[in-house]
């Protein structure tokens, strides 16, 4: 599966920031000490796992912001699989430039094909069912644009971006506002009509009084056993679109899935994602 991938220039501050952290403020001093300047080698980014590959936009931007120069040839795609010993992409011109790149494109490439394996391993566990899979807010700070894209490269899909995105009412916002009644209408009253809606219950009951209020499009079921779902996916019959939420391991999937709900949110796509290990090799 191809993807079109957001523009470079969006990325680039997120990157940058990253490589400048890095480099600190004298650059790479191990590289200027012992490299010629004029050294030239031809890198490989190889895999040392079998893996479902994200990162090698971010991983070239790297690259080019210390060079612009260097010649880069992806050989395994974002989103594509990839297996153990594989070379993913090649890095040819000036070493010293390599060098200094090196570490800032390997923590972003591994880190996302970490979420990208794990995404598609949950994925997986719902192929044969209408339910998606999708991540949460629950991203590393500064880096969630590209963890989503992760998510998306495994098969995923993408929950909110920020808080701008949609109106989502959680628990805390009903016991601040005083109840479901008070936030729906509330949202009723205030909201645009461009902005989606969404309210999450813990209860049967609550489902049943966001249903007879109305003024949601989505509910989101948070940490219901697979009974309770089934139920809620019954008294819905339709009217809303449902999310399942809270406790969602990999194991449970397959059975969440099967009670019918339209999503499965899991923040452990992206917050308990083990890195993939990368390579680069001279």
């Amino acid at each position: 599966m191809s993807f079109s991938n957001v523009p470079d220039l969006i990325l680039e501050p997120m990157i940058r920031n990253a490589l400048m952290e890095d480099l600190g403020s004298y650059g790479d001093v191990t590289t200027r000490a012992v490299i010629p300047a004029d050294t030239t080698y031809t890198a490989r980014l190889n895999a040392r796992a079998d893996a479902i590959v994200s990162g090698m936009q971010v991983a070239r931007i790297a690259f080019n912001l210390v060079d612009t120069s260097l010649e880069i040839k992806t050989h395994v795609a974002d989103g594509q699989a990839c297996k153990t010993g594989e070379a993913l992409m090649t890095i040819k011109g000036s070493a010293a430039s390599i060098l200094s790149a090196e570490r800032v494109a390997l923590n972003f490439a591994g880190r996302l094909t970490g979420i990208a394996t794990k995404t598609a391993s949950f994925v997986a566990e719902a192929a044969g069912t209408d339910a998606r899979v999708t991540c949460t807010r629950k991203t590393t700070p500064g880096m969630r644009l590209v963890e989503k894209l992760a998510v998306l490269h495994g098969g995923g899909f993408n929950h909110r971006y920020s808080l701008s995105d949609a109106i989502l009412i959680k628990d805390n916002h009903i016991a601040a506002a005083g109840g479901v009644r008070q936030v729906l209408e509330a949202t009723k009253a205030h909201a645009s009509h461009m902005m989606a809606v969404e309210i999450e219950v813990d209860r049967l009951d609550q489902l049943t009084e966001v249903l007879d209020i109305g003024g949601a499009s989505v509910v989101l079921l948070d940490n219901m056993d697979n009974y309770k779902l089934r139920k809620a996916v019954a008294l819905v019959d339709g009217r809303m679109k449902t999310e399942a939420s809270g406790n969602v391991t990999k194991d449970r999937i397959a059975s969440i899935a099967a009670t019918g709900v339209d999503y499965i949110s899991s923040g452990a796509l992206t917050h308990s994602a083990p890195t993939v290990d990368l390579g680069l090799d001279f």
